[in-house]
């Protein structure tokens, strides 16, 4: 008997239609009675929920958030010591690769987000980290023996950005590489174990 999916709350539906219709229509699109009409609910329906706009952008930031911690706990990466540069660039190649993947619309609506953000003290903290736990990249250029961990693992994180976004949009956008080939981890894996491997002792 195969095990079924737990239904959504209310709340996490809304954040996740809200992440949508951000990803798809633009910042502007979303609204309260945009988030009903995408879930065929009663006019007021999401504003009963999230009283204002703010609100509203702040359930989908938690929303991607907390999809992130979840989808992390359950990688292998969190609290697995890797043994090689190699195998730790693999791991977060595949990680980065899932995202383009399976949450290209979460992708998107943090870009845009992001921008949106920008002058959102609280909310833009949170929107920056996301995807990305700077504690972990820290914790693994530790255990493979930076010198300056604490450096090394912000600066760690910051390439993943990078390579994200130049997949997702940049340059490397043009390349067709397709997500979810063993071509994509590949290449996400070359500049993440070159790094790695410089790490100053």
């Amino acid at each position: 008997m195969t095990k079924q999916a737990v239904p959504l709350d209310r709340r996490t539906m809304i954040a996740d239609a809200a992440i949508e219709i951000v990803a798809t229509q633009g910042i502007r699109a979303l609204t309260h009675n945009a988030v009903d009409g995408h879930l065929e609910l009663a006019k007021g329906s999401t504003s009963y929920y999230f009283r204002t706009k703010r609100a509203l952008l702040e359930a989908a930031v938690l929303r991607i958030t907390d999809k992130s911690v979840q989808e992390f706990m359950t990688s292998g990466m969190a609290g697995s010591a890797p043994s090689s540069p190699e195998d730790a660039a693999l791991a977060v190649a595949e990680w980065l690769d899932g995202l383009l993947v399976h949450r290209r619309a979460d992708v998107t609506a943090r870009y845009a987000l992001a921008i949106e953000l920008s002058g959102d003290r609280e909310l833009h903290e949170r929107m920056a980290v996301s995807f990305f736990s700077r504690d972990h990249a820290i914790w693994l250029c530790r255990v493979l023996g930076a010198a300056d961990p604490e450096s090394a693992g912000a600066d760690f994180v910051s390439l993943g950005e990078g390579l994200l976004f130049d997949r997702f949009a940049g340059a490397r956008s043009l390349d067709k590489i397709e997500p979810g080939t063993p071509a994509s981890v590949a290449q996400l894996a070359r500049p993440l174990a070159s790094y790695l491997r410089g790490l100053p002792a």
